[in-house]
């Protein structure tokens, strides 16, 4: 299993943005492809609202400004890429926003005003407005879901494999992510699990007060929470927050 994970080292996502700065065009469209659902959300954190990668604008700006990010970033400042594009694209965004202040409204927005307008009923509107909001919710639900699959299947894991892998004891489940928080904020720590895909033994039972052998029963489950972390996954962190963890 380790030499299978020590192998997926060059498809982390470090080793693919070196490769697209090398002239790798291929693996600078699969990146762009595969975090549009991370590209959407940064969007529409700043703008507030559902963001539709084939129809909103503001998406376009957010694709170019990841492009960017790409280009830009660099490994030894520290910050994950993730977190460094994201701040590129509201930067971004927001720039795009304040040029177009000259238009008192978005047209959506314009049309969303326009529906309201027709509905008498303060109740239709309230329900019109949270039936929209469910909808949203449930895209940014299930593209994190898609984005956090794929980025499993990098390590060799599954969803199926965390179902089998998870805790089933609230205990047990608490001590595995106070662990894994441990993890990610453990700069070497972290980098074992995220860059060579291992969790390390040794080094950890040296920082948490978990026996080696509950570690490795937990292992899988340890390495998906600290992808969660680190991925900006806001949907998954808040499951993480709801569950009392």
């Amino acid at each position: 299993m380790i030499k299978r994970l020590l192998r997926k080292k060059d498809t982390s996502l470090d080793a693919q943005i070196e490769s697209v700065k090398q002239g790798d065009e291929e693996a600078r469209n699969e990146i762009l492809k595969q975090y549009q659902p991370f590209i959407a959300k940064s969007v529409s954190e700043v703008c507030k609202r559902y963001i539709d990668p084939g129809k909103d604008d503001e998406f376009s700006i957010g694709l170019s400004a990841f492009n960017e990010a790409i280009q830009a970033y660099s490994c030894d400042k520290g910050s994950s890429f993730l977190s460094f594009a994201r701040l590129v694209i509201k930067r971004k965004v927001i720039d795009h926003i304040r040029n177009e202040r000259k238009y008192p409204l978005a047209v959506s927005l314009d049309e969303l005003n326009h529906e309201e307008e027709q509905m008498e009923n303060p109740s239709e509107v309230a329900a019109a407005r949270e039936r929209h909001q469910m909808e949203k919710e449930a895209w940014y639900r299930r593209e994190e879901i898609h984005e956090f699959k794929e980025q499993l299947k990098k390590y060799n894991l599954s969803l199926e494999d965390l179902v089998d892998a998870s805790p089933k004891h609230k205990d047990a489940r608490d001590s595995a992510v106070q662990t894994a928080r441990i993890v990610y904020h453990h700069k070497e720590l972290r980098e074992q699990v995220l860059y060579k895909g291992r969790l390390p033994m040794k080094e950890l039972v040296r920082e948490v007060d978990v026996s080696k052998k509950t570690l490795e029963r937990n292992r899988k489950f340890i390495i998906a929470l600290v992808l969660i972390f680190d991925g900006d996954y806001i949907y998954l962190n808040d499951y993480l927050k709801g569950v009392g963890v």
